[in-house]
């Protein structure tokens, strides 16, 4: 019988058949005649079993006796190529095993540092690059790379453009005070806070284009919501109204949502999230609220029971109890819309017949996971943008690109930015943003 080589994630297809498994050890156990093997190879977790007479009638006496003392005394995180015929069991969670007639031993793995016992939060910081291994690490990247892979067949659909954006600026897109200095030359240069600003470019070019990076964030943040190095999604459009803006935002995340239970439901599994929940979300129209409606809301509520946040006035911008409290008493993600002027960015347009609002949208979403999307429609108004930026006392000189985007031909344009990360953790359940990312860089983390 010839021998196959076949990830874990594919065994299911050669069952009654010998196969062989590039693999990692992840635990063992058994006695006597018999060994169990945990094996993981990054696409699944599988269990292998080794029975010594079968070594010994294959290999004879003494190849087989010291075969199976190799299999009885692989330490965690060996490298094994290991050989076997799948059977079904119902008894696996994976529904499959693997009962071995071969093992060769790739690479030895002496004192490994995280072991099966619990571990404080710093000493697994500290060892990011082996605690990624682990079956819920392993899980939170399968789901990242799902929530990746679903974006890129999402505006691929959708009829967007993938528009590559600097890293390196010359300016700020927001607030200038979190931005990451860089000597560039003799120049000041910045680390990207968002690719906004370049991609409302394509945007006249190409009508619609998106763009996924990395970008940076110098906030003296310790929340378990924020990093300084994340990953986000912009994407931005002309030609759309408001309300179709906040449909195609709506459609993203509900695809992104399906995208994991297509792609990785086993990843799920492990981290023992709520599918039917997270199926809900699919099936549910979002709510849309205003801004005013938020805190006339949260008000209400301060005056029937105890709360856990402060209290708001009219032109307060929310913290994280509130976005909370908000997405929680719907129950579904809810966009909520026309935010102050005042606690925006100075690219926002204002709601027609009200300056004091603008036409923007932050999507919170429930459990307690907060704003994973910001929108807005840019104003597309040279004279007016000139005007907010005058109040604002910004340098225009920084921003001749981004004005003459309005002097050539302007339309009425919109986008939205998401964090990967933050939707991460939202679909896998997960509480601190540090491990929706394979190295998190924060506050107090800049290694390994």
């Amino acid at each position: 019988m010839s021998k196959k080589f076949v990830s874990i994630r594919d065994v299911k297809d050669h069952v009654g058949q010998e196969v062989t498994i590039g693999a990692w050890v992840a635990n063992k156990s058994g006695k006597g005649k018999i060994a169990f093997l945990q094996l993981r190879d990054g696409t699944a977790y599988f269990q292998a079993v080794a029975f010594k007479p079968n070594f010994l009638e294959k290999f004879g006496e003494t190849e087989g006796a010291a075969k199976f003392e190799t299999i009885k005394k692989l330490s965690q995180e060996t490298s094994v190529e290991v050989t076997g015929i799948v059977k079904e069991d119902e008894r696996s969670k994976f529904g499959y095993e693997l009962d071995i007639t071969d093992l060769q031993v790739i690479g030895h793995s002496v004192d490994y540092p995280i072991t099966p016992k619990e571990h404080g939060t710093d000493f697994l910081m500290d060892h990011r690059h082996l605690w990624l291994r682990s079956r819920k690490q392993m899980a939170i990247m399968q789901i990242r790379n799902a929530i990746i892979y679903a974006t890129y067949e999402f505006f691929d659909q959708n009829g967007f453009i993938k528009f590559d954006s600097p890293i390196l600026s010359g300016n700020a897109a927001e607030d200038s005070t979190e931005l990451f200095e860089t000597d560039y030359f003799g120049n000041t240069a910045y680390l990207s806070q968002s690719g906004q600003l370049y991609l409302e470019a394509g945007a006249m070019a190409l009508g619609r284009v998106f763009d996924f990076g990395p970008v940076f964030r110098a906030e003296k943040s310790k929340t378990r919501r924020h990093l300084t190095e994340f990953w986000m999604m912009d994407a931005e459009y002309s030609f759309l109204s408001h309300e179709e803006s906040l449909d195609l935002q709506e459609a993203y995340v509900k695809a992104l949502i399906q995208g994991v239970l297509d792609r990785a439901p086993q990843a799920l599994e492990i981290l023992e999230r709520d599918v039917e929940l997270l199926k809900s979300y699919i099936a549910e129209p979002f709510k849309r609220i205003s801004y005013d409606e938020a805190i006339d809301l949260l008000q209400a509520h301060e005056q029937d029971a105890d709360t856990d946040y402060e209290h708001l006035e009219h032109g307060d911008d929310f913290g994280s109890p509130h976005e909370t409290w908000i997405s929680n008493h719907f129950g579904v993600p809810t966009f909520v819309t026309n935010y102050p002027a005042a606690i925006k960015a100075f690219y926002m347009k204002p709601v027609p017949g009200n300056p004091e609002r603008v036409l923007c949208a932050d999507l919170l979403a429930p459990e307690g996971y907060g704003e994973i999307i910001g929108g807005s429609i840019r104003e597309d108004d040279y004279a007016a943008l000139v005007a907010k930026m005058d109040e604002l006392g910004m340098d225009k000189s920084e921003y001749e690109f981004y004005l003459d985007l309005r002097k050539y031909g302007s339309v009425p344009h919109g986008g939205f930015g998401i964090g990967i990360e933050r939707m991460v953790t939202f679909v896998a359940g997960t509480k601190h943003i540090r491990e929706a990312i394979p190295f998190p860089r924060m506050l107090h983390r800049l290694r390994p």
